[in-house]
């Protein structure tokens, strides 16, 4: 089962949606954690220690770390990064679609964009 670090800007109507479409999501927010206002080196840390695939807005600085970890060697579970403005109906299926059909592992090292059309 994908675990999910929402970073702390995330849009709350997509995972309202998410939740919705699917309660057995497995979602901690960033704000629920330590990690409230960390560095995103640290929340990417955090997210490879836990096992969490990191979901966020941030399609500059947060795949920019993902892939410094991968290069450094360090473990990244993975970032699903989502472009502000894709249209909440379109990326909540695209997270159910992923939610079911796509195995953790299958992430390792990887920063998936959002919409995937």
């Amino acid at each position: 089962m994908i675990r999910l670090l929402v970073d702390e800007n995330f849009d709350n109507r997509i995972l309202r949606g998410l939740r919705r479409k699917n309660a057995r999501v497995d979602i901690v927010r960033v704000q629920e954690t330590s990690l409230y206002q960390a560095s995103d080196p640290a929340v990417l840390a955090w997210a490879a220690q836990e096992g969490r695939i990191v979901l966020t807005h941030d399609v500059n600085t947060i795949p920019k770390y993902a892939y410094e970890r991968v290069t450094s060697g360090q473990t990244m579970p993975g970032v699903i990064a989502v472009h502000l403005g894709a249209a909440i109906g379109e990326v909540i299926q695209d997270l159910l679609l992923i939610l079911e059909a796509v195995e953790p592992s299958e992430f390792e090292n990887q920063v998936v964009y959002l919409p995937l059309k």
